[in-house]
C-alpha cells in the first residue's frame, strides 16, 4: 500500500471501469503534448499501453492522442497540480490532480483534507520509476531478473513484481524486462514513501475512508500514500 493508493474494488464496477478510462484518456492527452508518435514518445507509448491493456476502446484512445496533440479543435489544456498533506494519523499523502479548473480543484482538494491537514510531505518520499510486472515461469528470479534490466529495488506480492528504477531509467528498464522474463503490467513515475506507518483496527479504516474520498474526486490522478501493509 505504500506505492499508489488504489481503492477496493475499484475495477470491478463499471462506474469505475468509466472513471478509470478517464483518467487513462487525461493521461494520455498530457502525454501527447510530447509528440502523438508512441514509438518516440515513451511517456504516450507507456499510457497508450496501459489504455489498451485497460481494454479502452481504439477510437477513444485515439481522439485523445489527437486531442493532446492538438490536432482537434476542443483540445483540452490539462495542468498537473500536486498536493501535500497528512491523512488522519499522521500518514503522509501526495495528490497528483490533472485538471482544467485549478481553483476549483485546489476547493475540492481543500475540502477532502478537512480530516487531515494540507502540508509538505515530499521530503518523506523519493520520487521513482513504478513497473508492475508478472513473471512468465515460476522459475525466473525477480531479483536477478532486476539487476538485469537495471531496476534498483523490487518488491513482491503474490504474483506482482513491483520494479523501482530512476526516474530516467524507468523506460529502459520496462524494455528491458520482456527480455529477462517478465510480463509488464503498468509503468509509470510516482513517490515511493520512505518510512509507512503501519495502522490497523479503526485507525486504519479511518484513513482508508480518508483515502477513498480523495480517489472518488474527478481531477484526482494519483494518490501516493506512506502507509505500511
Amino acid at each position: 500500500m505504500g506505492a499508489q493508493w488504489k481503492a477496493k474494488g475499484r475495477t470491478e464496477a463499471a462506474a469505475a471501469k468509466g472513471k478509470l478510462f478517464t483518467k487513462l484518456t487525461k493521461e494520455i492527452m498530457v502525454a501527447a503534448r510530447g509528440g502523438p508518435d508512441p514509438e518516440s514518445n515513451s511517456r504516450l507509448r507507456m499510457a497508450v499501453e496501459q489504455a489498451k491493456k485497460a481494454s479502452m476502446p481504439r477510437d477513444t484512445l485515439e481522439r485523445a492522442i489527437k486531442k493532446g496533440a492538438g490536432l482537434l479543435d476542443d483540445a483540452d489544456n490539462y495542468e498537473l497540480v500536486t498536493y501535500e498533506g497528512f491523512a488522519p494519523h499522521q500518514v503522509p499523502v501526495i495528490v497528483e490532480c490533472l485538471t482544467e479548473n485549478k481553483n476549483r480543484t485546489a476547493q475540492s482538494i481543500r475540502t477532502l483534507f478537512r480530516k487531515g491537514q494540507l502540508s509538505a510531505v515530499a521530503w518523506d518520499f523519493d520520487y521513482m520509476g513504478f513497473i508492475e510486472a508478472s513473471a512468465n515461469s515460476a522459475d525466473i528470479d525477480p531479483e536477478e531478473a532486476a539487476i538485469e534490466a537495471g531496476a534498483q529495488d523490487l518488491e513482491v506480492e503474490e504474483d506482482i513484481v513491483t520494479f523501482y528504477t530512476e526516474p530516467t531509467d524507468l523506460d529502459l528498464v520496462s524494455r528491458a524486462l520482456p527480455e529477462a522474463g517478465f510480463t509488464v503490467q503498468s509503468a509509470k513515475l510516482g513517490y515511493r514513501p520512505k518510512n509507512p506507518v503501519s495502522l490497523e483496527g479503526e485507525a486504519l479504516e479511518e484513513v482508508e475512508a480518508f483515502l477513498e474520498a480523495i480517489d472518488a474526486d474527478d481531477d484526482v490522478q494519483n494518490v501516493y500514500v506512506g502507509l505500511a501493509g
